[in-house]
């Protein structure tokens, strides 16, 4: 009995360590609505009704945008555990899992987002392993492609914005048309995420001799590319309602979210860190992106008959 006790503890801790590894908290929220904004918004323009393809791709997303952020981890393991704030959210750092236990989890996770990918049709398939690809460049050496200015923006807009949206859309529709312009909004969005993540992180990446963008040109130039990706997010957004790309009902849900969560107080962002005036903006806009596009799919699938 005492036996099978310490196992079942162990076995929890364990589990709650891959749990933690994953991140999940940090990526699900842009996930879901993104995948599920590029299927609906391919179904609506094509005409094909949205199918069991939908899940699978949005299952293999999560799991890659886990890989991206485990695989990260469990590399940057040996720097975090010389850092006292950092180690405190490396699992791998705090000694809970072996880098040999994460780097077969990490292995366990690609082949089996690789293999929901693939049941989502060739080119979401493709998409993802350029995700997949990506996440794992973005910190390996010898690229580490996360050290290498400008490129580490843009390999993270892509595999953090632009290939979510684009796999599950190319399931549906081959043609782009006006989805360019929200294609646009959530890459400036994912931009601005970068920059807001290494401003943030300045001083900590300059004592660590991380060579990315914000260390490049300087922290005050960062915050400027920073605002701008903002600004340049709301227009191509605002050009994506013009151009008819989202059903004109939805216009009154987002007012009626946005201004429901306005109510509120928002003083974290998506790290779970005390927020400035742009990092507030952070969570609402992620709540209101996820009730925006649950309604769609609902009202897609029938379920409530607005349309």
């Amino acid at each position: 009995m005492i036996q099978d006790t310490s196992f079942l503890q162990t076995f929890r801790h364990k589990l709650n360590a891959i749990i933690k590894l994953t991140r999940w908290r940090q990526h699900v929220p842009y996930t879901i609505p993104l995948v599920l904004a590029g299927g609906l918004m391919a179904s609506s323009q094509s005409g094909i009704s949205l199918d069991w393809r939908l899940l699978a791709i949005l299952l293999a997303n999560i799991l890659a945008m886990s890989f991206a952020f485990m695989i990260n981890d469990v590399i940057d393991a040996p720097d975090d555990a010389r850092d006292p704030i950092k180690t405190k959210s490396n699992i791998i750092s705090q000694g809970l899992l072996t880098i040999h236990e994460a780097y077969l989890l990490c292995g366990i996770i690609f082949i089996t987002s690789s293999a929901l990918f693939f049941l989502g049709g060739s080119l979401p398939f493709l998409v993802g392993l350029g995700t997949l690809f990506l996440s794992l460049f973005y910190s390996m050496p010898p690229l580490r492609l996360k050290a290498r200015p400008i490129v580490d923006v843009l390999a993270h807009v892509l595999m953090l914005s632009a290939f979510l949206l684009l796999s599950s859309y190319l399931a549906y529709d081959t043609k782009l048309s006006a989805g360019w312009w929200v294609i646009l909004a959530v890459t400036f969005a994912s931009a601005y995420g970068q920059f807001y993540n290494q401003v943030d992180d300045f001083e900590t990446d300059k004592q660590a001799g991380l060579n990315n963008t914000a260390i490049l040109i300087g922290k005050q130039y960062t915050i400027r590319l920073m605002q701008v990706s903002a600004l340049l997010t709301i227009v191509c957004f605002i050009s994506a309602i013009l151009s008819n790309v989202f059903p004109l009902w939805l216009i009154w849900v987002l007012g009626i979210t946005v201004i429901t969560l306005a109510l509120f107080r928002w003083d974290i962002d998506m790290r779970g860190n005390q927020a400035d005036a742009s990092g507030m903006v952070q969570r609402p806009v992620l709540i209101t992106a996820n009730i925006v596009v649950l309604i769609w799919l609902l009202d897609s699938l029938s379920l409530l008959g607005i349309s």
